[in-house]
C-alpha cells in the first residue's frame, strides 16, 4: 500500500472529485485514477460508487477514510519527528572548561531546548578519542595544544588560550610548583614555561583539580601556570596575583570535535550552533 495511493483517495473525498484532485496534486487525471484502481484492487472492494459524473464514497470507502487519515497522519509525523531537538545528547567535556565556560552554554541551550535530557561525562584527554569513536559521548569541548588533530575527528579550533602564572599575595613557597595532573594538556606549557625561565623548582605537587590549585594558590603553598579564563574572576578580584606566559611559549586551545562519521541530530546541530555563538565572546 503506497503512500501516494492513500493521500489522493483522501483528497478526492476533500475535493469532491477526480479532476480538482488531478488539479490539486499536479498529476493527469489518468494517474489519479490509476491511483485509486490500484488501491482498490489491493483491498479487494471499491472505494467509490462511481455514478455518472458523480462520485460518492461506497460504504467500506467511508470506513477505510479513517485508517487512511490515521496513516497519513502517522506518515507525517515521522517525517518531523527529528526536527525538533529531543532525547539524550551527551557531552564530554574538560574539567576546567566545566566550571567557567559550560554553565552559560548548558542554560542557553535548556531554555531554547527543554526536550533534550543533557548527560555531561568528565574527560581526561587521552579519553576523548576513544570515547567519540565508541559512541560514549556525541561531542567534546576540550583543551588540547595547539596542533591537536585525531584522524577520525572533526576538530574545529574555537579560541587559543592565554596561559597565566599565578601567584598569592602571601607570604607563598616560591620553589613549589602545583601542577595539574600528568595527563593534563597544559601541564607541557607549565613544564616549558618553567624551562624557559629558568626556575629552580625544588618541590612539585600534582592536582587532578584545578580548583583544587587555585585554593592552593590563594593561600600561599606554592604557584602555577592555568589558562587564563580558569583564573579571570580571581585575578579581577585580586585574589590571586597573574602575570602572562609569553606566546612564544607552548600553547593550548579550547576544541570542539566530534567523530567525522557521527550523524549529526537536530540536537548536536543546535549545541554546536550555541557554542559557537558563546565561543565569539569568550575572552581572548
Amino acid at each position: 500500500m503506497e503512500i501516494r495511493h492513500l493521500i489522493t483517495f483522501k483528497t478526492i473525498v476533500e475535493k469532491g472529485g477526480f479532476n480538482k484532485t488531478a488539479e490539486h496534486l499536479g498529476y493527469a487525471q489518468s494517474s489519479i485514477t490509476t491511483h485509486i484502481k490500484e488501491l482498490e484492487q489491493e483491498l479487494g472492494r471499491p472505494l467509490f460508487d462511481r455514478l455518472g459524473k458523480k462520485v460518492m464514497l461506497t460504504q467500506y470507502g467511508q470506513q477505510f477514510l479513517t485508517y487512511a487519515t490515521k496513516i497519513i497522519e502517522l506518515y507525517n509525523q515521522s517525517l518531523n519527528i527529528d526536527k525538533e531537538p529531543q532525547g539524550d545528547l551527551i557531552l564530554g567535556i574538560s574539567e576546567s572548561l566545566t566550571i567557567c565556560r559550560v554553565p552559560a552554554i548548558l542554560l542557553d541551550y535548556k531554555m531554547k531546548y527543554p526536550k533534550v535530557r543533557l548527560l555531561l561525562k568528565s574527560l581526561e584527554n587521552d579519553d576523548v578519542a576513544t570515547s567519540l569513536k565508541n559512541g560514549d559521548i556525541d561531542l567534546a569541548l576540550i583543551l588540547e595544544k595547539d596542533d591537536w588533530q585525531q584522524e577520525d575527528l572533526y576538530a574545529e579550533k574555537l579560541i587559543q588560550e592565554r596561559m597565566v602564572k599565578i601567584s598569592s599575595s602571601q607570604k607563598i613557597l616560591t620553589n613549589t610548583a602545583l601542577f595539574a595532573e600528568a595527563k593534563c594538556s597544559y601541564k607541557s606549557v607549565f613544564d616549558e614555561y618553567i624551562r624557559n625561565q629558568a626556575i629552580d623548582i625544588r618541590e612539585s605537587l600534582e592536582f587532578q583539580s584545578i580548583e583544587a590549585i587555585k585554593h592552593c594558590v590563594k593561600n600561599g603553598l606554592g604557584f602555577s601556570v592555568v589558562p587564563y579564563f580558569s583564573v579571570k574572576e580571581e585575578l579581577e578580584d585580586k585574589k590571586l596575583q597573574g602575570e602572562f606566559v609569553p606566546q612564544q611559549h607552548a600553547t593550548i586551545s579550547t576544541f570542539l570535535t566530534y567523530h567525522k562519521d557521527k550523524w549529526l541530530s537536530p540536537s548536536i546541530i543546535r549545541m554546536i550552533e550555541i557554542i559557537r555563538k558563546h565561543a565569539q565572546k569568550w575572552d581572548y
